[in-house]
């Protein structure tokens, strides 16, 4: 059962694999550069290929992230929605994006009072989390 304990996930590929392997060859290439007694033109060669590849790493990351974040206000304006029959709008301006993917993990019931209390106290989102008592499992986003 997932909860705020829990909640955060990694995906072993990207964390443990490909971040400490880009970093690793970009520090080489650092190094190699001012190292090796090869051309220049092959130091610059290996700077900017490990450079590039520590880019595409990040980049897709970011670009995965913004997508789920996209996602997560979809959803929690359909829920709104469905619980309201109005438009999530006006809260949704209020509130910052930290606050409403924390929201998402309220359960139906739950979920308008923690909106109104998020806003009137300003809630941060780990104040969120640890106020939702029956949390709404997330297994998907990483």
């Amino acid at each position: 059962m997932q909860n705020y304990k829990n909640h955060l996930r990694l995906n072993p590929a990207h964390h443990f694999v490909l971040i400490p392997t880009t970093l690793g060859l970009i520090i080489w290439s650092v190094a190699h550069f001012f190292v090796s007694d090869t051309k220049v033109e092959e130091k610059l060669f290996w700077f900017l290929v490990s450079f590039a590849l520590v880019l595409v790493s990040m980049i897709t990351r970011v670009y995965a992230l913004k997508n789920q974040d996209r996602l997560i206000r979809l959803e929690m304006r359909q829920r709104y929605f469905e619980l309201t029959g109005i438009s999530f709008a006006a809260k949704e301006s209020e509130l910052k994006l930290s606050q409403i993917i924390a929201l998402r993990f309220a359960s139906n019931e739950e979920l308008l009072a923690l909106i109104d209390l998020s806003l009137k106290d300003k809630l941060s989102n780990k104040e969120i989390k640890l106020a939702i008592t029956n949390w709404q499992a997330d297994l998907v986003r990483i």
